[in-house]
């Protein structure tokens, strides 16, 4: 069983890194068709304003903490030491797991040249770990022969591990749709693929430990990110003092949303 707390609209998964890695590590050996999503406050906006995405990510498997805002409320507000899982560093992590523990992994989304640095990538770092395939889907449509296509090419890699880097809300909306007639775990890890191929850079440590990597990525992508910070963080910012004052004057608790997962 694992605790979830309701965080405006979302019900996140709480549990350590470690056991993140081992609940995606078990799935991943019993090829359970399953899906696991990473939670940010876009992704938790994205959720209140669209209530079957908020549907489609409440049934993962595991929604994981990934955004520094969604960590400090669970640890503000629900008094629990919860740390950070994010979709980038459980990718990375899952490599050399992967590897050693012989599950093959399947890539999907981004451009094909990411791919390409991808996986030449990892035939340096992880030499013995087998890519099963790898798809670049158009990002603008698939179509139900393009999705059969899809489904019919990751069960016959052989994949226990399926990486999806559509972006929010395309890939947790494509999971959701499809996950129960995939044999992997499938992880929404967005925009993790750049960062790993090489095409972006991720924030140093240290800027990450000040939960400032919005800032990072913002210099990065002035014209892209603007609008998800000025816009999407002040209604997060927004929407969670209104989920305070109604738990508080309305004598809700977030306790009896607590969920139980398989």
């Amino acid at each position: 069983m694992v605790l979830r707390e309701k965080i405006i609209s979302l019900y996140i998964s709480c549990l350590t890194y470690q056991q993140a890695i081992l609940r995606i590590t078990e799935l991943a050996h019993a090829r359970t068709p399953s899906y696991i999503c990473f939670a940010n406050a876009h992704m938790t906006v994205e959720a209140y304003y669209d209530s079957s995405f908020a549907r489609d990510v409440n049934q993962a498997s595991v929604v994981a903490p990934d955004g520094m805002p969604i960590v400090k409320i669970l640890q503000w507000f629900f008094g629990m030491d919860q740390q950070r899982v994010a979709g980038m560093d459980v990718m990375e992590s899952l490599f050399p797991v992967c590897e050693q523990e012989h599950l093959p992994v399947f890539l999907f989304g981004s451009s094909p040249e990411n791919l390409d640095a991808i996986k030449e990538r990892l035939s340096r770092e992880h030499p013995a770990l087998k890519i099963a395939g790898a798809l670049s889907p158009d990002f603008n449509a698939f179509t139900p022969d393009d999705n059969e296509n899809y489904i019919q090419q990751i069960n016959q890699s052989g994949a226990s591990v399926v990486l999806v880097a559509l972006g929010c809300p395309k890939q947790e909306k494509w999971m959701a749709a499809h996950w129960e007639r995939i044999q992997a775990v499938l992880l929404g890890v967005g925009g993790a693929f750049p960062v790993y191929g090489g095409i972006r850079k991720r924030a140093p440590l240290w800027v990450r430990n000040l939960s400032m990597e919005w800032l990072f990525r913002l210099l990065q992508e002035p014209e892209r990110m603007f609008k998800r910070y000025a816009v999407t963080n002040s209604l997060f910012l927004f929407l969670l003092v209104k989920q305070w004052f109604s738990t508080r004057f309305a004598g809700e608790t977030n306790r009896k949303s607590t969920h139980k997962i398989s």
